[in-house]
């Protein structure tokens, strides 16, 4: 028998500190276990029959074909089944759960930094707890022992306390304890180092085999079908009349499935899958591992522990525990086998040290516990660690499910549900867009692998609000990149994109290539300047440059400020019928004359905000110029911000193809750069650039125009995302630095000063400004976020999702967004509990601090607690407080933005 410190020494002796050098009361022949096995009774591995063969023929069509037996391929074919879809087949190579799930640790934790992962976690634990059992009689394995959080640091302890408040949101029974009451908790814990930590009565582990079975027995009772030992060996795609490409079949050596639906939930595999089809899927597969002790003498019925500072997992295992962890350099799956099959790795023991010592620490007895078995095996891990949901731009009717890393139990129904929803209605009920896999769409393989590891790396850090990765930069810079870097320009990451954070007076501050933290023989970057700065962020304080993002927000309400958005989505829309994809894709009405702008929303069926945008109706131009292509019938200029642009490309194509409207969406982001000038110095120091006369009556408010600056063609627009009188310009990527040196010279004299999306994060909440996917989701409406205006019910022009606005309109809005104060300068980032009147309603979604109106300003949703509408008399008659951290702050709810309500500062009345 091999014991835990034993491993620990026979694997890195040189590296130990004491006391490991000591000598210890073993014998020295005993070294690392090379038993590999999995901690369950029972597996699926010894239930089939070895033949090899098919367990039931395929039928010769199906609505759906769910490919890979695993988490999320059962509960994606049992919530399909139970949301009526009987004619759904699922197909797994060997045995259930035989790819990844059969060995993972089966863990679940109810509390995350997301206000969705809440929810989907939610479900899952309801489903395995609750619904299974009563639907089949049968016990899934559920043990609901607890969860308990480790804080060595006071950060860490503040970050379990914004996910206490969050769940008190969400009804999550949560615990912050001393250091003395989790002793009371745990005996054989050492608490020495604890600064507390955070106990969740009702988390708990599942078992793979257990609740996978009894999936797929209420998925088959529903009508589904599920064969084992059937491989898919090609997926058939043909393209329509108009050249789009759909699933047709799926092929396995055993005969071939008609469908026009393929549920890709092959894991590791799943890029080996994609590519049957056309698809790519990015993700890497990764070595992840967990060793299983010998029995542990009172640890019975002891919660699970996540010690994030140590970077290890504690999960009970009966008597015994599994021991596991991220660790900084862990091993890449290169050469993905298709015959691995209920299979593991030797464990490399000089990889998985570091999480024996964080372990021995928190739980000392374990120096001296034997190790029974290790568990090394495959996972898919993708490059922001969210997984890759829904449906593929490539080919139509082609749906992910994968890339969970390592949480496929966890999230395994939430997502199940949400995936099957997905496939039958078009969109998931959730806002599912951090799992979309249209967030981002990149075949760059260096960006994939580096933020992939830094993710994994980084698993177990604090979540700070503005951190920024290290990985994958400097993809894809735009034009005035080099130019803003030489000024002190803090660059941020949004999908690929570098754009301006904030402007730091320290100079230059470039971000290097990836080091991978030191891991495979990198050597680690010293006198890190960018890295430098970002650690001072890590922090739930304001950060020490809080003064220096005030200045460029100050700077820009009261002289002006020059923003480079370059990194925006820009497209054409164009063609015969292009007015009428508009008029159906946005909900304002944008048929408007050539050189009119218009603010809208693109909505899904239920009249979710699938996007908001600008929208410019243009005339044709010259075929060779990006700022107005040449086209015949209507053409529309679309801005977007960047971080979405994917995500709404992908929107307008789906619309369009199903439609079968003869126009051209076009793509012209990389070609055109964009600055906005904003402030009431905007019209003094760009009327000297531009050869335009930018009078109110001349150039009125959401408006457009070719002009010339520095002897450049550019597309001005006068527009604001800031609250303030300005100009954005849209210019050419070979003439972008040319026509930002010209309006830095005019506006030196008057002060100008560069700023970043730090500040338009500020100026745009104090202004009531809407930031898609924080405070605006497609599971919110226009409505409900205070956007009718956007949206033409007056007309009688139909457009996606009119048909949920007014049945919400008639029926009343049970939810609403609400803009909120503080007196006490205090930081809030969002996730905060909202409480009227002692009772919690909701919760922030966005949230900064004004420096204008001097204030905290949080904007979230609430309900009534009653279950009745929420109307503005109910909004302003409620008494407030936003809960931060277990501590409670009174605010004061707005129903018109705190900054400027009449809007006159945009239409340049100082």
């Amino acid at each position: 028998m091999s014991y835990v410190s034993c491993a620990l020494r026979a694997a890195a002796p040189r590296r130990l500190p004491p006391p490991w050098r000591s000598p210890r009361p073993f014998s020295s022949t005993t070294g690392p276990t090379t038993k590999k096995s999995v901690p369950y009774q029972k597996t699926l591995k010894e239930e089939g029959s070895g033949s090899g063969e098919p367990s039931r023929p395929p039928p010769p069509s199906a609505e759906v074909v769910v490919v890979g037996g695993g988490s999320l391929g059962c509960q994606t074919t049992y919530h399909l089944a139970k949301q009526g879809v009987t004619s759904v087949v699922l197909l797994e190579r060997d045995r259930l759960t035989s790819g990844t799930t059969w060995h993972t640790a089966g863990l679940l934790w109810q509390l995350r930094p997301s206000d969705v992962e809440v929810e989907l976690l939610a479900h899952t634990r309801d489903v395995v707890s609750r619904e299974l059992p009563a639907e089949t009689g049968l016990h899934t394995g559920w043990v609901e022992n607890g969860g308990l959080f480790i804080a060595s640091n006071k950060q860490r302890l503040d970050e379990y306390k914004r996910l206490m408040s969050l769940g008190k949101v969400y009804g999550v029974e949560s615990y912050v304890l001393t250091p003395s009451q989790t002793k009371d908790l745990y005996p054989l814990m050492n608490i020495d180092d604890l600064y507390g930590t955070l106990y969740v009565p009702k988390d708990g582990t599942m078992d793979p085999a257990g609740t996978c079975s009894t999936l797929a027995r209420a998925a088959t009772a529903r009508g589904a079908t599920i064969i084992e030992n059937c491989p898919v060996t090609g997926i058939q795609v043909r393209a329509d009349d108009f050249g789009v490409k759909r699933v047709y079949a799926v092929e396995t050596a055993r005969g071939t499935i008609q469908t026009p639906c393929v549920v890709n939930c092959a894991g590791v595999w799943a890029r080996a899958l994609g590519r049957l089809a056309g698809v790519h899927v990015p993700l890497v597969g990764m070595r992840h591992a967990y060793v299983v002790t010998e029995r542990i003498e009172g640890i019975q019925n002891m919660p699970n522990v996540r010690d994030h500072d140590a970077s290890v997992y504690l999960r009970l295992q009966g008597d015994a525990l599994s021991v596991g962890g991220y660790e900084s350099n862990p091993i890449f799956w290169e050469e993905v086998s298709e015959k691995f099959a209920f299979g593991l790795f030797d464990l490399d023991w000089d990889v998985f040290t570091q999480h024996i010592e964080g372990a021995i620490n928190r739980v000392p007895v374990l120096e001296k516990t034997g190790i029974k078995s290790t568990v090394c095996g495959p996972e898919s891990f993708t490059a922001d660690h969210k997984p890759l949901m829904g449906e593929a731009p490539e080919v139509r009717g082609f749906f992910l499910g994968c890339g969970f890393n390592s949480a496929g139990m966890m999230l395994g129904g939430g997502c199940g549900r949400e995936l099957a929803h997905w496939i039958i209605h078009g969109r998931p009920e959730k806002d599912m867009y951090g799992y979309d896999i249209r967030r981002s769409l990149t075949d760059n393989n260096r960006w994939i692998r580096e933020r992939s590891h830094e993710s994994y790396a980084k698993n177990y850090s604090v979540v700070f609000p503005h951190d920024e990765p290290l990985a994958g930069r400097n993809v894809r810079k735009d034009p005035l990149h080099e130019e803003l870097l030489r000024q002190g320009c803090v660059f941020q990451e949004r999908h690929g994109w570098e754009r301006p954070g904030w402007f730091s007076p320290r100079g230059a501050a470039p971000v290097l290539d990836y080091d991978y933290y030191g891991a495979y023989g990198q050597e680690r970057h010293r006198d890190y300047t960018y890295n430098q700065l970002l650690g001072d962020e890590y922090t739930f304080d304001f950060p020490p440059h809080h003064d220096i993002i005030k200045n460029e927000c100050l700077m820009c309400r009261n002289a002006l400020a020059l923003f480079d958005m370059s990194y925006f989505g820009k497209f054409y829309l164009v063609g015969p019928e292009a007015t009428k994809a508009a008029n159906w894709l946005f909900t304002a009405d944008v048929s408007k004359a050539p050189g009119s702008t218009v603010y809208t929303c693109m909505l899904n069926k239920r009249g979710g905000v699938e996007s908001d945008l600008t929208v410019s109706r243009i005339s044709p131009g010259d075929p060779a110029s990006p700022l107005a292509p040449a086209f015949e019938g209507d053409g529309y200029y679309l801005a977007i911000g960047g971080a979405v642009a994917q995500h709404n490309w992908s929107h307008i194509t789906a619309v369009l193809q199903d439609m079968k409207l003869q126009c051209k969406l076009l793509d012209c982001s990389e070609e055109l750069g964009m600055m906005s000038i904003q402030g009431p110095l905007s019209r003094v120091v760009l009327q000297e650039v531009l050869d335009a006369d930018l009078s109110n009556e001349a150039f009125p408010f959401s408006t457009h125009k070719l002009v010339t600056a520095a002897g450049c063609t550019v597309r001005a627009m006068r527009l604001s995302f800031v609250g303030e009188m300005g100009w954005e310009l849209h210019v050419p990527k070979a003439d972008c630095v040319k026509v930002y040196q010209a309006v830095m010279q005019a506006g030196a004299r008057h002060g100008i000063t560069n700023a970043g999306y730090r500040a338009i994060d500020s100026l745009s909440i104090e202004k009531g400004y809407r930031h898609w996917h924080a405070d605006l989701r497609p599971d919110d409406t226009p409505l409900e976020a205070g956007l009718a205006f956007t949206c033409k019910l007056k007309s009688g022009i139909p457009f996606l999702g009119r048909e949920a606005v007014e049945a919400q309109k008639a029926k009343g809005i049970f939810r609403r967004l609400v803009c909120f104060t503080t007196e006490e300068k205090v930081p809030m980032f969002g996730l905060e509990a909202v409480w009227r009147d002692g009772k919690v309603v909701g919760h922030i979604r966005r949230a900064d601090f004004g420096f204008a109106i001097d204030k905290t300003i949080a904007y979230g949703y609430i309900r009534d607690p009653a279950g009745g509408p929420v109307s503005l008399d109910f909004v302003k008659s409620g008494s407030y407080q936003l809960e931060r951290m277990g501590v409670t702050y009174p605010a004061q709810a707005h129903t018109k933005s705190p900054f400027d309500p009449d809007n006159k500062r945009v239409k340049g009345f100082y």
